[in-house]
Order: C-alpha cells, then structure tokens, then sequence
C-alpha cells in the first residue's frame, strides 16, 4: 500500500539501517553474497516497518563473520524495541545475543527462560537433539572434577572470567 517517494524512502532508510549500500538494492540476487542476500531481505521486510519479524535459521551456512554481524544487526533492531524472533537449531549461536529462549518439542513448551538458566538443562536439551554452548559442557566438566566454579556461562567470554576466577581460588587453597 505504498508507493513513489515515501517507497523509496523506506527502502533507502532500511538500507543504511541494517548497513547496507544503496548500490546493493541495484544489484542482481545473482551478484551478492549469502549475506548480502540476507541483508537485502531483511532490509525489504523493515522497510514495510512491521513490529516484529521471525526469521527460521537466519544464519545457516553463513561463514562465522557473516553469523556474527547478522546476530549484531538483529540485536540492534532488538534493542530498538522490535520483536525479533530466531528459530534455530544452533544454540551456539543464539546464546550471546538472546534475552529469552524457549525450547519447543512435539509442540510442547519444555523451557522458557533466560540462555543461563535453560542451558542448566543441557541433558534435557540433548535429550531432544539440541546443545548447549560448548563452553557450557567445559565449565560443567570442571564441576564435576571438584572445580569450586561458576557453571552459568553461555560465552567465551564468561567462560574464561569463571577459569580465571575458578584458578585464583584454587591457588588460594594450595
């Protein structure tokens, strides 16, 4: 239902919103990346400036770099308080950039919480064909050998900040 320069003018808006070229919307689907495809639709559904959009495993065979900067635009269209919803198998993924996950199986809802508190349950998770992240299954495995560490950590990040903290303690004792 729009038309002329108020459709330009969300196109070019949605364009330089999620990072793209306006020499992109020019191009052929043929000529770009699985990125920049993923980016140029994206930036087609934002300029119908809908309240929330879905994507189903917006990041399948995209390189690590392409992943990450699709999660950080996501993200940032999250915090300007659209709805974003992710489907996806890959929990590796989602866990840095969530604030909610729910797990769904058979169409029954078996948790709905924070990444913390759902990969608690990464047996429960495996049990159904999913993985916490790799991270999650280290600082578990460091519990279980008598480890005095926190065992919450989704990321890299927070992974290496509860080793570290985890060896300081251990030092202490010794």
């Amino acid at each position: 239902g729009v038309t002329g320069d108020e459709l330009e003018e969300r196109v070019c808006l949605a364009a330089k919103m999620i990072g793209l070229k306006e020499e992109y919307l020019e191009k052929s689907p043929f000529e770009l990346s699985g990125g920049e495809k993923r980016r140029v639709a994206i930036a087609g559904v934002l300029a119908m400036e809908p309240e929330a959009i879905v994507l189903d495993e917006p990041t399948a065979g995209l390189d690590p770099r392409g992943r990450d900067e699709l999660f950080e635009l996501l993200k940032k269209l999250n915090d300007t308080g659209m709805t974003v919803v992710i489907v996806s198998h890959s929990m590796e993924d989602v866990a840095r950039y969530v604030d909610r996950i729910i797990v769904v199986n058979d169409g029954k809802i078996l948790f709905d919480d924070t990444p913390k508190q759902v990969f608690q349950h990464y047996k429960e998770l495996e049990s159904v064909g999913l993985a916490a992240p790799q991270v999650t299954y280290v600082v578990k495995a460091l519990k279980e050998k008598g480890w005095d560490i926190d065992t919450t950590a989704t990321t890299v990040e927070e992974a290496k900040e509860a080793i570290l903290l985890a060896i300081k303690k251990r030092e202490k004792i010794c």
